[in-house]
């Protein structure tokens, strides 16, 4: 399995490249200074820094991505967690009913 700061750093320029952002653009829009903001992505990016907790929710924010997306642990894992971002509320109650039931009956069949 790769390293936590390659996934990280991996995730972070798909989801970049996918909102056809430049790292100083990213950089800007989460607050950091226009001078900086191109070097600090760059250095994320290739895994050589990890930002703070607080750095990765704003850029999962301007990112459109949960946090947990660019930690989460296979490529299917964190395609899922995209997309139950991207349902509203009630959809996401009604997706972890059904996921609910069907790891229940999983279990129930395999017992």
């Amino acid at each position: 399995m790769p390293q936590q700061s390659t996934i990280f750093a991996k995730r972070l320029q798909a989801a970049r490249r996918a909102k056809s952002l430049t790292q100083e653009q990213l950089g800007v829009l989460t607050g950091m200074d226009e001078l900086s903001a191109s070097a600090r992505m760059n250095q994320y990016e290739r895994g050589k820094h990890w930002p703070h907790y607080s750095t990765v929710e704003k850029l999962a924010q301007v990112l459109g991505v949960p946090a947990a997306y660019f930690y989460a642990g296979s490529e299917s894992e964190a395609e899922m967690l995209v997309l139950f971002h991207q349902l509203g509320s009630e959809e996401q109650v009604r997706f972890m009913e059904l996921l609910r039931s069907a790891v229940s009956e999983r279990q129930n069949f395999n017992a």
